[in-house]
This record gives structure tokens, sequence and C-alpha cells, in this order.
């Protein structure tokens, strides 16, 4: 195809796309107000509903249950992943799209309600609006504005609609992945700011149960505190932090690794000695560090504190490990091409580079399936408000992350 075709064809995707915007925007507001907040996790509500919407387009969506038993073992309560195939010519690659639908709990502090999809002053509010319910609609219409050309396509693109990014993908892409419900050559995962994210940090997450002796105030030598305990581990895990800032990642947009200690449950009342209390950490890893050791070295911390007081036992349980994201061989293309249209629709330089956050995206690479996040967002995360109130996306970011989306899909599965 020369030169001179293809731009006429991107022009007529950007056409194709300013036309049925409003119809975009409608569709949005749709997923936006049926909510999906997780914990509790009921998202197969959520997914019946997105897989009605796409009847209207003549997308027939494979609905793909999680056993209710999986899902409440997870702490959840209903998972159901969708996958739409567009089946094209022969030969060519499968490129999926995925985003997920479900989202943590609006909280208080809104301006405009969470779940109704409002638009005030060129923006689009709600829980998801920028991450990632918005790459429903960036997907959906950027595939039916590639078909919409009439021109020879080769390959298939999978849209994998899945529902379980919050707690960490397994019973999302891991799922279907691990099934072998789909088996794509190369992914685009939603994104969440004008970047193109070719890797991102990893995440061990901890529970950690101190153990003592409840006992009577008044009397302190009735009682081991568990409370005293878990202080002196907490200050010894949060003095690594000081370490990490000499561990530093050659990854542009990711510094150094971190650990949070973000939940601390415990005690029975102001004049009991607190018997039990427990932790929850959060240690964010960087693409160089190996997980195994990072955990050993968690554990070894822990210890060294609890073993030489008094009374006191731990119990330390892995609740979560996330794999860091790299690029696989492969993803050149994908970047190079969402790189190419996404600098000349915005106007200005596109970095690939990492970020600090994680997302299931690294399941797709840990079955050595190449893939980078991009999607609808605003230039960068914190402008989204994502997991705060008033999380928003500006129209014309949509606008223009759609006819990206569609320019690559035509360089993917040109015939």
């Amino acid at each position: 195809m020369s030169d001179t075709n293809k731009t006429a064809l991107y022009e007529k995707l950007d056409q194709w796309i300013d036309a049925h915007f409003d119809e975009q925007v409608k569709f949005l507001q749709a997923v936006i107000q049926v909510p999906t907040d997780t914990p509790p996790g009921n998202n197969t509500p959520h997914a019946l509903h997105t897989a009605q919407l796409l009847k209207a387009y003549d997308m027939q969506a494979e609905p793909h249950a999680v056993p209710e038993s999986v899902v409440k073992a997870a702490g959840l309560e209903s998972i159901t992943n969708l996958i739409v195939k567009r089946q094209y010519g022969p030969g060519g690659k499968i490129l999926a799209l995925n985003a997920h639908g479900d989202v943590v709990p609006p909280g208080e502090g809104w301006t405009y309600p969470p779940y109704a999809g409002e638009i005030h002053d060129g923006r689009i509010y709600g829980r998801a609006a920028a991450v990632s319910k918005c790459d429903f609609s960036t997907y959906v219409f950027a595939v039916r504005a590639l078909e919409a050309l009439g021109v020879a396509l080769a390959g298939r693109i999978d849209m994998q609609f899945t529902y379980d990014e919050e707690f960490g993908g397994e019973l999302g892409p891991g799922w279907l992945l691990k099934n072998h419900l789909t088996k794509p050559d190369l992914a685009i995962a939603a994104g969440f700011s004008y970047q193109i994210i070719t890797a991102h940090n990893g995440c061990l997450q901890f529970e950690v149960t101190v153990n003592g002796k409840m006992g009577h105030a008044a009397v302190p030598t009735s009682g081991v505190d568990a409370l005293q305990a878990a202080v002196k581990i907490m200050n010894a895990l949060y003095g690594l932090n000081e370490t990490y800032k000499s561990i530093t990642s050659t990854v542009p947009g990711i510094n150094h690794p971190y650990l949070n200690i973000g939940l601390i449950q415990g005690g029975t009342n102001t004049n009991v000695i607190p018997g039990k209390v427990v932790l929850k950490l959060d240690r964010r890893m960087i693409p160089e560090e190996d997980p195994a050791t990072v955990e050993q070295d968690i554990r070894n911390t822990i210890e060294q504190v609890w073993k030489v007081i008094p009374g006191i036992t731990v119990d330390t349980r892995r609740i979560l490990l996330a794999r860091a994201l790299k690029p696989l061989p492969g993803s050149d293309a994908l970047v190079a091409a969402l790189q190419l249209h996404a600098e000349k629709m915005f106007g200005e330089q596109i970095p690939a580079c990492g970020t600090p956050l994680y997302a299931d995206a690294r399941l797709y690479c840990e079955a050595g399936i190449p893939v980078v996040l991009y999607g609808a967002g605003p230039r960068t995360v914190e402008e989204s408000r994502a997991k705060q109130p008033d999380e928003r996306l500006e129209l014309e970011d949509l606008r223009r992350a759609t006819k990206v989306v569609a320019r690559t899909c035509l360089d993917m599965m040109a015939a």
C-alpha cells in the first residue's frame, strides 16, 4: 500500500470517528453507569450489560464466567470476562485489545455522581472514566472505524473486557490465558496517560500477623503487647526505604523501589493489651529486581525483629505477586505505530517509557506475548484523578486516542 493511499485511509478513519463521536460518548456513559466496585467485586452484571450494548454494533461478545468457587476464594463475588473476536482475511496476526471494568469504590467527596457519566466543560466524570472503562469505548470505536473502511484486512482482533485488575488480574486476563481461551500475537492494554507504557513495576504484597497475648492494661505483665512488637516491625520495614533509594532503575519513568504499610488492624479495647495485630504491606519492585530475593529480604527483616521479643510470634503470608512488565521482542512495531500516530494527533512528542504503577498487562508478558499500555487518558495519571473523587477525562483526549488506536490497528491488520 502506497503512503498516499495509507494517508487517505488514516483520514477516513479520523472522519468516521468524528462523525460517530457523540455515539461513542453515549456508549462510554452507558458503561460507566453500571457500578463495578471491587470490593465487593460483583462484576458479572456489568459484563452482561456490555455484551448487550455491543449487539447494537453487530458485535457478539463471548462470555467466559469464572467458576463461583474460584471467585469466592479470591475474595470477590462474580466475574464474567468477555472476548469479542473480529476475524478478517487469512494470515496476519491476532491483536488483543484489553481493558478492565472493575474499579475501586468511589469513596466520598465527589462533585458529580460517580456513576452517572455526566459531562461538564468538555470532560466526562465518573469512576473509571479515565481508568479504564474509557478504553471499552476507545477500542470498540477504533475497531468499528477500521471495519467501516471496507479495505482488505488480515488476521484477527480480539477485544477483551476483563474484571480482575484491582485484585491482580489472575481471574481476568490471567484466567483467559491460563485456560487457552485466548492466545494473541500482540496486545494493547488500557492506558492512563498520553504515554505509551512499555514497562512497569512489580508488586509484592504481604499480610503480617503479629501474635502476642491479651491482658489487662492495669496489669501489664498479664499480657504480651502485639502492637508494640508491630511498631518495631513497622519501623524496621520503613527503614528499608532509605536503602531502596540507592537501588535505581534504568527504565525511564521508573525510579526506585518503595515499601508501604497500607492497613493496620488489631486490638480489642482501650483497656486491653493488644493480643493480635495484622499489617498489610505493599512492596513495589523495579523491573531489574528478582522477586524471590525481595521476598526473602522482607521476611528476614521481619524475623530479625520478632524473634528477639519474648512471647511474640509472627505469621507472614504473601497475598500478591505481580511481576514487573518488561518489553518483549516483537513489541517494537506496535510501539512505533502508536508513537507515530499519537505524535500526529496530539502535536507533541509522546514518550515510550515505564511507570511505577503495575497492571494486569504483565500477564500477557508472562505468557510471552508482547504488550504495551495505551488508550485514552489525560497527560498524566495525576490529572485523571484515578482512584480519587471526581475522576474525569477530557473528551478530546478520548477522541484523539481512539484515532491513534484505529490507525495502529490498520497498520497491524492491513492485508
